[in-house]
């Protein structure tokens, strides 16, 4: 399936400073797929290793001789050159080996004609807790997330469908007739979510989405429980890695939507659970949301460290967590969890386009959901609803005081201006494209 990371790997392949690359994403997202691809299709030379199997590197890079012999070993070991013309070293699971990690400055300063490309599992909690020197300023990195809805909507070869959607963004015309087809998709990723095997398994249903099979979520979400063992103190930060994974739901549905420790633990203190949050947020399976108090530019600079939102990192495995069935998720039948599960939807799609999560609270009980700073106009609010019913008090107070050049409504209407409010309705299947307004 088509990733749009591809584009920013041959990026990379094209720049004149070889640093080693480094790619992040939660687990099962696609990272080791697509850099395999990326490495068969683009260079003439490839050598893939995978630390969980090849022990003897791992063994080599935990002895004490020098860099250069370990260098020349590792070459002897997989008896081929990355030094050649057009040839590349994909190391996976590179967590395995902290030294490797480490001694990827010493490949950056002494051969930076070679290029390697690293991932693994948890990858991001690893490079958190090294014990080693971090190669400060000589590694690239990327970060990779789900599949977001347009790489969903090529997946089902809906191309036209993806087209006509952009048109309508970028002219502000209405979808017509396709909006009911582009709600349709919509509803299958929230069953799916972007998770490529999830939606893999949806794609292979064709229309007779009823026989989805739930199995390959589930397998995930378990994977990512068991994966709460590793890298960790001990076996009570694991308890409480799982109790705020398993507490967002209800974060979620307070009225402030911020995130409570309180909630975790009646007696609960941030010193004790900042550290579990922080696994969580390197692991990638949660997205935290920032508040500002103050919308001005640069946003990240007016956060308020102790008011945050946490968001699951995929919509799917959010609706598997709170049990939401198929029939449930296509008849729009879900209740409580239907205006948090669309905000988690939204808040993962700008997060997949690389727009950083903020969000506004002010007083008189007004909060707007998501902030971007466009390259054009300024700080512009985001309102989000899981209806068409879309009367918001919030932004109202937003525009008395701070006077954007327009407001954004994110919901199941279609597209739209009213000059009157300034409120540029987007439908919920568009919300990929407000990166155009950023960029």
């Amino acid at each position: 399936m088509k990733r749009k990371i591809y584009e920013q790997l041959i990026d990379w392949k094209n720049t004149e400073s070889f640093k080693p690359l480094i790619v992040l994403g939660v687990r099962q997202c696609g990272k080791t797929y697509i850099i395999d691809e990326f490495c068969k299709n683009e260079f003439k030379s490839y050598k893939k290793i995978n630390l969980l199997y090849d022990l003897d590197i791992v063994k080599l890079y935990a002895s004490n001789e020098s860099s250069d012999k370990k260098y020349n070993d590792l070459k002897t070991l997989l008896d081929f050159d990355f030094e050649q013309e057009d040839s590349i070293l994909f190391i996976d699971e590179i967590q395995e080996s902290e030294e490797l990690i480490s001694d990827l400055k010493y490949f950056y300063e002494k051969h930076n004609n070679v290029r390697i490309i690293c991932a693994g599992s948890l990858l991001g909690v690893k490079l958190a807790r090294l014990n080693k020197p971090f190669p400060v300023g000589k590694i690239t990195r990327l970060y990779m997330y789900p599949m977001d809805f347009e790489e969903f909507l090529i997946a089902f070869n809906q191309q036209p469908l993806l087209d006509k959607i952009k048109d309508c963004f970028e002219n502000n015309r209405t979808m017509g007739i396709l909006h009911n087809k582009a709600i349709d998709y919509y509803r299958r990723y929230l069953l799916s979510g972007g998770m490529p095997e999830s939606v893999k398994a949806l794609v292979d249903c064709g229309d007779n989405y009823y026989y989805y099979d739930l199995s390959s979520l589930n397998d995930i979400v378990e994977d990512y429980k068991n994966d709460m063992n590793h890298h960790v103190a001990n076996a009570t930060e694991t308890l409480k890695i799982r109790n705020i994974y398993n507490s967002l739901s209800s974060q979620l549905q307070n009225a402030s939507k911020k995130f409570q420790y309180s909630v975790v633990d009646s007696n609960a203190k941030s010193r004790e659970y900042s550290l579990p949050l922080n696994w969580l947020e390197e692991s990638n399976m949660v997205q935290i949301c920032k508040c500002v108090k103050l919308p001005e530019k640069p946003l990240l600079g007016f956060v308020d460290n102790d008011v945050f939102k946490v968001y699951y990192s995929d919509v799917g495995i959010f609706n598997r967590l709170v049990n939401n069935d198929i029939k449930t998720v296509m008849l729009d039948d879900m209740k409580i969890y239907k205006g948090i599960i669309t905000e988690n939807y939204v808040a993962n799609q700008l997060k997949a386009n690389g727009i950083d999560l903020v969000y506004w609270k002010g007083n008189r009980n007004s909060e707007v959901d998501f902030l971007i700073s466009t390259k054009d106009d300024g700080i512009i609010p985001i309102e989000v609803k899981a209806e068409e019913h879309t009367q918001s008090k919030s932004l109202k107070i937003y525009e008395e005081l701070y006077h954007p050049k327009y407001m954004i409504r994110i919901s199941l209407k279609d597209f739209g201006y009213n000059p009157e409010t300034k409120i540029k309705s987007i439908p919920l299947y568009a919300t990929f494209l407000i990166k155009n307004l950023v960029y």
